[in-house]
């Protein structure tokens, strides 16, 4: 263990502690307004791990030299951060929301069933699963937007919006299992095991989508009664033309094909944005702000958590199966699980059982925190203006996602 080693991982600490902590900054800046600026500053969630980041390359600066800290720093792989701030952008416009919104009324009006808690199910549980073909960002985008109006507001009680907070990122964690490339602990491995789309659905597909049916379906139920009182005011929005819904689709459909090709998809990007100035009066405004801050969140996290491998690595590489999955599932609660399974793919010789269990608990634990996975910090952003002092809490978001994560372990073990 070098000093270098040492101090990244007391950061990569005090960035978990702060994490969890960010309740408390905000009411800092109630109790002490003339610095509430900074407070609110520290309190933001999508701020920590880039605040702690900077600190760790300027501390990597001192104890090395300042060359070496730019040679790490440009060493590391960003193109998650990009994709996931270019695909919220695109998900979340106008003509796609539009679409998706007319899509799930409609399904719901053909059940017999109240309308509204059906669009709450169908938002729980079909858009985590759609997460699969679009990638789990763009599904944790529109499953967030889709669920901010009807659950995220005053007359739904705190706990059960932590709950629905859980359940949402717990199903779009284990939700996009039913293929190889849509989530970032799944495509971490699946080159380097040969794990295609059909075996990823054979092995864990099935098993998740039953627990995402089951999560949402316990989640509507607590929710119901305040879904039959609230009533969701109309509005006035001009029709969007379906030639530009399709051009919308055309561009994320390009986005999430080349996501592993950041040339390409931010080309594509700035060719949207010109798109979209091209038709104002079809559009609302971007999330730009939003969608830069999670990209921040990420980046941060690629910087601090590029320094853990000497401590995670050993651990993961000395569990039995069965304690992997368990290990596992703790570990994605302080990190990110593409960062796991990629640990774990660099170990020789892992058996099968092995694979299935790191892979398994990668996914299950990915919704305990807001660090576990890379389009939780997407989900905090857009549904944060629903909670109490406009901030998420991690205790509250942990107990939140106790009991879905118990029901995902369940499939992934039983099944």
């Amino acid at each position: 263990m070098t000093t270098l080693q040492l101090v990244s991982a007391v950061l990569f600490g005090l960035a978990l502690v702060h994490t969890f902590s960010v309740k408390g900054f905000e009411r800092l800046a109630h109790r002490y307004p003339a610095h509430a600026g900074i407070f609110h500053l520290l309190g933001e969630v999508e701020v920590v791990f880039g605040f702690w980041a900077m600190v760790m390359v300027v501390a990597m600066a001192v104890i090395a030299d300042g060359h070496a800290a730019i040679v790490y720093v440009e060493s590391k792989q960003y193109t998650e951060p990009l994709f996931v701030f270019v695909v919220m952008v695109v998900a979340a416009s106008r003509p796609i929301l539009y679409w998706l919104e007319s899509a799930i009324q409609s399904a719901a009006r053909l059940l017999p069933l109240p309308t509204l808690s059906v669009q709450v199910w169908l938002s729980l549980a079909a858009v985590p699963l759609f997460g699969s073909l679009i990638t789990e960002p763009a599904a944790m985008t529109l499953a967030a937007l889709m669920l901010y109006r009807p659950v995220f507001n005053a007359a739904v009680p705190e706990y059960l919006k932590y709950a629905a907070l859980g359940g949402l990122f717990v199903n779009v964690s284990i939700g996009g299992t039913l293929t190889s490339y849509a989530a970032p602990p799944v495509l971490m491995v699946a080159a380097g095991w040969h794990w295609d789309s059909l075996f990823m659905f054979s092995q864990f597909g099935w098993k998740a989508a039953l627990a995402v049916v089951v999560n949402a379906t316990a989640l509507t139920f607590m929710l119901h009664k305040y879904l039959l009182v609230k009533k969701i005011p109309e509005t006035d929005e001009q029709r969007v033309p379906v030639f530009v819904g399709l051009i919308h689709a055309v561009f994320l459909a390009g986005v999430v094909v080349f996501a592993h090709h950041p040339v390409i998809f931010i080309s594509l990007f700035l060719f949207f944005l010109g798109y979209t100035q091209a038709y104002s009066q079809y559009q609302a405004p971007l999330i730009l702000k939003e969608g830069l801050l999670v990209g921040f969140f990420l980046a941060g996290l690629v910087i601090l958590g590029g320094m853990q491998q000497w401590w995670l690595q050993p651990i993961v590489s000395s569990l039995a199966p069965l304690s992997l999955f368990f290990g596992t599932v703790a570990l994605t609660a302080i990190t990110d699980n593409a960062a796991l399974t990629y640990l774990g793919s660099l170990i020789e010789g892992m058996s099968d059982p092995a694979k299935y269990m790191l892979v398994a608990g990668a996914v299950t634990g990915g919704g305990l925190t807001v660090i576990a996975n890379a389009p939780n910090p997407a989900g905090v952003t857009l549904l944060r203006q629903g909670f109490q002092d406009q901030s998420i809490g991690a205790m509250g978001l942990l107990l939140g996602a106790l009991p879905p994560t118990v029901v995902a372990a369940s499939c992934f073990l039983l099944l």
